[in-house]
């Protein structure tokens, strides 16, 4: 567990909780799921000393279930946002070293590498509670960037860190969002390959089981991004029911929120957007397969069919000279031979012909 200060100018790591809130600023408890279940004693004592109020216990079971979706829900003295993040898992980066490597060995290890896990925030006036994964590195990655930002903004002073903890949330879940990139081009990569395998003439596609755990996965990711969405619009409808501000600087940082709020909603529908396109893809992609099988099979059938219309009347101008009677014609005769295998040529060229003519015969 992890205890930051952040104000407008300094972010500050503490060494432990401290007794009181610090005079500016808000405090960040950041902690993985298993760290937080242990020490909830000591995370709800000190949210009563900081706040006046604890969180409740619904709150807390949501914030410690690995499996909750994403949605919101608040308090009259805080609010909760559960988000499930979009994440390659570790080791997903070398499953394609460029756009056209990609087996189906590496496309399993793609399906296996998705990543859903929630992350929880309870959302106070001036204290801010992250829960995270035991492998997320979002909390790492935004100690570093917030120390990174407070250095630039004693050297420059142009940098701007998170002015409560909404906006910090705000941040984070953005940031989340936006991972979802690697996410794509492993799964875009995937389904490609995929759709060549099918639509690849000279091969026959078997791995059935791979493309259905394909398509299983974009809908889990699409009933993803759906709760995502919902939970996002339902922090933007309540933010938009906070009191107004009375202070200009106050106003002006809710205005704010709204802002990177709407921006979280769009990066969210554009998600939503993609895993859609990917799922008509893939759907696309199965349809092209079997009407190109059923095409194949049309040639193969014509061609049979051709096939037997050209040799039927050779098989009949056999059977006809292999009857036993006496007064055949050409039956004693030295010529009859010649003249029936000729015949039986000049029809199987002209049907040939006929046939090429009619572009029942091709290449």
């Amino acid at each position: 567990m992890r205890i930051f200060h952040v104000t407008a100018e300094h972010f500050v790591e503490l060494d432990a909780m401290p007794l009181a809130l610090p005079a500016q600023g808000f405090l960040w408890v950041g902690s993985a799921r298993r760290e937080f279940e242990v020490a909830t004693v000591d995370v709800q004592a000190a949210l009563q000393r900081w706040t006046g109020g604890m969180l409740v216990d619904l709150h807390l079971s949501d914030l410690l279930n690995n499996q909750l979706p994403s949605h919101y829900d608040y308090t009259s003295w805080y609010d909760v946002l559960v988000f499930r993040r979009l994440a390659a898992g570790a080791g997903s980066a070398a499953l394609f070293v460029d756009d056209t490597q990609g087996t189906l060995a590496s496309a399993k290890k793609a399906l296996e590498s998705i990543d859903t896990s929630p992350v929880g925030f309870a959302v106070f006036d001036r204290v801010l509670v992250t829960v995270h994964p035991t492998d997320c590195a979002v909390r790492d990655y935004f100690a570093q960037r917030l120390a990174s930002l407070a250095a630039d903004h004693e050297t420059r002073g142009n940098a701007r860190l998170p002015a409560s903890p909404a906006d910090l949330m705000l941040r984070m879940v953005n940031h989340m969002v936006d991972s979802y990139l690697d996410l794509r081009r492993l799964l875009t990569r995937q389904l490609g390959y995929l759709q060549q395998e099918l639509l690849n003439p000279k091969s026959r596609f078997n791995d059935w089981q791979v493309l259905l755990d394909s398509r299983n996965a974009l809908n889990l990711l699409e009933d993803t991004c759906e709760d995502q969405r919902s939970a996002v619009q339902e922090w933007i409808d309540a933010l938009d029911e906070w009191p107004d501000e009375a202070e200009p600087e106050k106003r002006r940082e809710r205005e704010l929120l709204r802002v990177r709020s709407r921006d979280v909603l769009e990066h969210v529908e554009r998600v939503l957007s993609h895993v859609r396109r990917l799922e008509q893809s893939a759907e696309t992609a199965v349809q092209m397969h079997f009407s190109a099988l059923g095409h194949r099979t049309n040639d193969i059938m014509r061609t049979l069919t051709v096939l037997t219309a050209i040799f039927l009347p050779l098989n009949l101008i056999t059977g006809f000279f292999g009857m036993n009677f006496d007064a055949l014609p050409f039956i004693h005769s030295s010529g009859g031979f010649w003249a029936a295998f000729g015949s039986m040529v000049a029809v199987g060229v002209g049907l040939v012909a006929f046939f090429w003519r009619k572009r029942y015969l091709g290449h």
